[in-house]
């Protein structure tokens, strides 16, 4: 396990290898609408789920809101750095790369934890892959560099069968979306992704007749789940506002309504330390740390 001092390690080396600047700003926005960032890497529905969510907040913020989508969360977390943006749903790794430059605000609960899984996917035709050593030299569909279980993950779950991700595979590719990762396997398109076993799950039961095209061949161990977080202007009033209009959803019945919309039980009180094991992950797939 890696000790305190050498995630911090691994957090410096991965901030200085990706060169991300934090923004100085630190004030709100009054009377300005309060602008969340998305994108379409995490959530199955968007549609039908912000149609409700936007009203939602605006009555609990007392401000309107505005969504900003972008097509990475590369792009999403840079504008909260910038100060562009008040807060977004972002993954767990992109989270982890700004730990203390985007404060937690509020994480989501599913079937009662606080945690997902990568999985990794084959056609549900391939019964012979049993893990990442079954896949040299396949065509293999990554989601997105700066996603935890569809990038991280299988780069390090490679890692520790002593291979080069980089050498691994025939064929690497980015879908930009847990769905359509699962729409790649499903059509053949690659044989294997690893893919946010939250979204798998989701998609099994909105939409059985994709997922049923495909094998999941294991599951990672847990991390915590992609959280909401706020922006380098958004003040510590229009925080705990926010984390009271989250934190309460499951009481409301709008709000109950939107969670069932995404399946998640309710959103919870930040705590920091179940991102420990994805900063666990970085010496192995980020460059050489001691």
């Amino acid at each position: 396990m890696t000790t305190s001092s050498g995630r911090q390690l691994a957090l410096a080396v991965a901030l200085s290898w990706l060169a991300w600047v934090p923004s100085a700003a630190t004030q709100d926005r009054a009377g300005e609408p309060f602008l969340f960032g998305i994108t379409p890497v995490f959530m199955v529905d968007q549609t039908a789920f912000l149609a409700g969510f936007g009203p939602y907040l605006e009555e609990r913020l007392g401000r309107p809101v505005r969504f900003v989508r972008r097509k990475s969360y590369a792009e999403i977390t840079d504008m909260l750095l910038r100060g562009e943006l008040d807060a977004a749903w972002i993954c767990s790794f992109s989270y982890v790369f700004n730990r203390g430059s985007l404060p937690l605000v509020a994480i989501p609960v599913f079937e009662g934890e606080p945690y997902y899984q990568s999985y990794l996917i084959v056609p549900a035709t391939d019964g012979d892959t049993r893990g990442y050593g079954d896949l040299r030299d396949k065509v293999f569909a990554y989601v997105e560099p700066r996603s935890n279980t569809g990038y991280l993950y299988p780069r390090y779950a490679i890692a520790q069968l002593g291979g080069d991700a980089n050498a691994w595979f025939r064929e690497t590719f980015f879908t930009w979306s847990h769905p359509d990762s699962v729409l790649a396997v499903a059509d053949r398109v690659a044989d294997a992704a690893a893919v946010d076993g939250y979204i798998w799950e989701v998609l099994r039961r909105g939409d059985p007749a994709l997922t049923e095209r495909t094998r999941v061949v294991s599951g990672s161990p847990k991390f915590g789940f992609p959280p909401i977080v706020a922006g380098s202007v958004l003040s510590d009033e229009a925080q705990a506002r926010l984390a009271k209009a989250l934190l309460g959803m499951h009481r409301d019945p709008e709000g109950r309504r939107l969670l069932d919309l995404l399946y998640l039980d309710h959103f919870m009180a930040p705590r920091d330390e179940i991102y420990d094991s994805i900063v666990d992950m970085l010496p192995a797939v980020m460059p050489a740390v001691e």
